[in-house]
């Protein structure tokens, strides 16, 4: 007998296991995130040791930046378990939000679009590739948003959204 276990990822609890370098593994995305989250404790713990230490992971960034093709700012608003495992191509505007375990895959690109402001997203969103998510908009927890989607609507809850615009499919 086969059972159909479902395990639901959080939408307000980080799970950080989901950041961690593996042993052995080339994961030039969790490098690049490592830097933004070393930065940030950096900011807001400050100190001397901050003002040392900040310059050497803004060289990091920009080193990892460079490797993965990607354009995710020091002070993005990003929450914790964001899964980027090919972030070729990833942009991220410095001001938009991203709740926890969102999953986030390469040429993607999230900032401003035709409604004034930036995208919020709530937790445990998946991205495919290449989708656009432009303007003031909100996308729901648990939200899907398919490849190559453009997404200038607000989006609810555990529905898929996909096509140019975006619309959704339930």
């Amino acid at each position: 007998m086969v059972q159909n276990i479902t395990i639901m990822i959080s939408a307000t609890e980080s799970d950080w296991n989901r950041e961690k370098k593996l042993p052995g593994r080339y994961e030039p995305g969790k490098y690049l995130l490592k830097t933004i989250r070393g930065y940030q404790q950096l900011s807001v713990n400050g100190g001397l040791l901050a003002g040392v230490l900040k310059p050497v992971i803004v060289f990091q960034h920009r080193f990892w930046s460079a490797v993965c093709g990607a354009d995710i700012p020091l002070n993005s608003k990003i929450g914790g378990g964001l899964l980027i495992p090919h972030p070729n191509g990833i942009v991220i505007h410095p001001d938009a939000e991203i709740g926890p375990n969102c999953l986030i895959f390469q040429q993607v690109t999230i900032g401003t679009g035709p409604k004034p402001g930036l995208p919020v997203i709530e937790g445990h969103v998946d991205i495919g590739s290449g989708a656009k998510i432009l303007g003031g908009i909100h996308i729901g927890s648990h939200a899907r948003i398919g490849a190559n989607a453009v997404v200038i609507n607000d989006i609810p809850c555990n529905v898929t959204a996909v096509g140019i615009p975006a619309a959704v499919n339930r």
